[in-house]
Formats: C-alpha cells, sequence, structure tokens
C-alpha cells in the first residue's frame, strides 16, 4: 500500500468477501513527471475467503498492509474422540 496513508484505505469484510479500497485525498495540483516510481491511482481489490475465515484485525506497517485472519472452526466439524467400551 505504498503511497496511501491509514486514512486512505479502507477494509470491508461481509460474509466471505473481503474488499480492499484505496483513494487519495483530494487532488493535489497537476505536476507534470519524467518517472512516478509509484502509481497514484485509486483501488479496489476483493478476495473471496474461504468458509470459516473472519478478519481479526489490520496494520499498516512502513507502506506493507497485514491483515489477521483467524480459521474458526465450529464445534460441530471438530474431530472428536470415541471411546472403545
Amino acid at each position: 500500500m505504498a503511497g496511501f496513508a491509514e486514512s486512505e484505505l479502507e477494509i470491508t469484510a461481509q460474509d466471505n468477501l473481503l474488499i480492499v479500497k484505496g483513494a487519495h485525498a483530494a487532488e493535489q495540483k497537476e505536476r507534470t513527471y519524467l518517472y512516478q516510481g509509484i502509481a497514484e491511482r485509486n483501488f479496489e481489490r476483493k478476495f473471496q475467503l474461504a468458509e470459516n475465515i473472519h478478519v481479526r484485525g489490520a496494520n499498516l506497517v512502513n507502506g506493507l498492509l497485514y491483515i489477521d485472519l483467524e480459521r474458526v472452526i465450529p464445534e460441530a466439524n471438530k474431530p472428536r474422540r470415541i471411546e472403545i467400551n
């Protein structure tokens, strides 16, 4: 997420879909560049999550976005030990 501030990012989790959006604040005055290493355009990326995956949180550190995911297995799906009589 290089080039984006934390306030310019939006993370949404709904059902099994994780959406990450980035939108720059009001555009600064137009400039002409010979070379601009990092593109400054808005984006939206969608990720399909597997069942029982929950988003726990997110961190932005030095331009890298970390999203914490957790697999939560329902009690009915967990293996159980069956005693032999």
